[in-house]
């Protein structure tokens, strides 16, 4: 019992001193790398706009999102109108500005599942290996073979079209790429001295997938969430285009540039800005995306400076 004990209180004290490589005990280091790219920078400034527009859009849009007025439609861009309106008489940026919360939360609830499903997925094939790998992996195989869109429009029409709907069809869609690279990330660290001295201690398969194996793959795994975001909030336009995501009158980027194209040589405004709205989000998103790459992976980040000296 004594010998128990004491490998129990063996192990909290390795584990207590976390090994370097963790994650978690460089995050300012991180923050500084990420800031001191300055499209990284930008890419957050407009995150954080956008997020702002999310949560307290509905209260500064000027006008209602269902607010009709016929006398008005087809407006071009002025003062009382920023963006215009569109073939009802509603104002195109209050849509615009509203759409955004639901942009950001299919984005994010599409991606966290991916993650809830994907990356236990990885680490169980990554540190088992053998047929755990082989039949984990054959799965996510049959998921990733069919195309991203395609796949998602079936599951939707399955289960029927709506937000929550398209929220689930998206995050099924990109779990197994979140599978493929957390196992390889596992792959890569299942063998190092850490992980060992944690076996030989006595910890089990999941504390040391858990405690010691996770800490040290979830750079490329954050690197891959800030991307997918992008992802998932185009899959969503996609959905909505289609009529298969959010459903009127909820406005979405999506439905208003398949509502716009339609007018596009009679009031070009109403497909243009929705339009932009989705550009800049996914830019945003890939700016960031590339900024925390660079701070994550020394080796990118060596061969960035590399050739700014040779320039």
């Amino acid at each position: 019992m004594s010998e128990t004990a004491s490998g129990i209180e063996e192990l909290e004290a390795f584990e207590g001193g976390a090994p370097a490589e963790r994650l978690r005990s460089r995050p300012a280091e991180v923050w500084s790398a990420v800031v001191a790219n300055r499209l990284a920078v930008v890419g957050l400034v407009v995150l954080g706009l956008l997020v702002v527009a999310a949560v307290i859009g509905p209260t500064i849009a000027p006008f209602g999102i269902n607010e009709q007025n016929i006398t008005n439609r087809f407006a071009g861009p002025s003062r009382d109108h920023w963006f215009g309106t569109d073939d009802l008489g509603r104002d195109v940026f209050s849509r615009v500005l509203v759409a955004s919360r639901g942009s950001l939360q299919v984005g994010a609830v599409a991606v966290g599942i991916a993650l809830g499903l994907g990356v236990p997925i990885g680490l169980v094939a990554g540190f088992y290996g053998g047929l755990a790998d082989g039949a984990l992996m054959r799965l996510m195989d049959i998921v990733f073979s069919f195309p991203a869109i395609l796949l998602a429009i079936a599951i939707v029409a399955v289960r029927g079209p709506g937000l929550l709907n398209a929220m689930i069809a998206i995050g099924i869609v990109y779990m197994p790429i979140f599978a493929r690279i957390t196992r390889g990330s596992v792959i890569s660290v299942r063998n190092e001295v850490y992980v060992r001295a944690a076996r030989s201690l006595g910890a089990s398969g999941p504390r040391i997938m858990r405690r010691h194996v996770l800490p040290n793959v979830v750079g490329p795994i954050i690197v891959q969430t800030s991307l997918s975001l992008a992802f998932a909030i185009l899959s969503e336009a996609a959905l909505s285009f289609l009529g298969l995501g959010v459903q009127p009158p909820q406005p979405s980027w999506g439905r208003m540039l398949a509502d716009g194209r339609g007018f596009m040589k009679q009031a070009p405004w109403i497909g243009i800005f929705p339009g932009l709205a989705i550009v800049a989000t996914v830019m945003a998103f890939n700016l960031v995306g590339d900024g925390l790459r660079d701070a994550l992976d020394p080796r990118q980040k060596s061969i960035i400076e590399s050739r700014g000296q040779q320039a």
